[in-house]
């Protein structure tokens, strides 16, 4: 029962599939109900031991590296402002499940390098950055680039923008 009722919790509306950036997806249960309340429950789902789909605020927030829910929102919305005014970038909001999308740089994609997968820029817990970016790559999927936050990654756009 615990399975299902994360599954319920984390699952999206249907017009999710045409945000165009990541504050126009947050209509699921996790996004509305009370932090204490959601912790809970994604503490419980997890306490089988097996890893369960969940935003990567959320996993952040359960071990004391995000300090609110609210925190992880605005960092995505500030990736949001940056990206949505620069030519060739794309939010993707159809992630895995629980995930809050991520954005692509077209450009990047079958251009003159002939990639078949473009520079993705995504949210992390994996450090207090909280941004990684994947290199556009074709074939098996290179180690992201960690970035050092929003500064890290307006100062590294030129660099990850040369890519085409």
């Amino acid at each position: 029962m615990l399975g299902l009722e994360w599954s319920q919790a984390i699952e999206l509306p249907r017009v999710a599939a045409s945000a165009t950036r990541p504050a126009e997806i947050r209509k699921a249960w996790i996004h509305r109900a009370p932090q204490e309340h959601v912790l809970s429950l994604f503490r419980a789902a997890c306490a089988g031991g097996k890893p369960v789909p969940a935003p990567w605020w959320l996993r952040a927030l359960a071990v004391g590296d995000l300090a609110s829910r609210s925190d992880g929102f605005r960092i995505e919305d500030r990736i949001a402002q940056l990206l949505s005014r620069r030519p060739g970038w794309e939010y993707v909001p159809w992630a895995s499940d629980g995930e809050s999308g991520y954005w692509e740089f077209m450009p990047s994609e079958r251009g003159a390098a002939g990639h078949a997968n473009p520079t993705t820029v995504l949210n992390t817990d994996r450090h207090s950055g909280w941004i990684d970016v994947l290199p556009a790559h074709s074939g098996q999927a290179p180690e992201p680039i960690a970035v050092a936050g929003l500064a890290g990654l307006r100062a590294r756009l030129g660099e990850f923008e040369a890519v085409r």
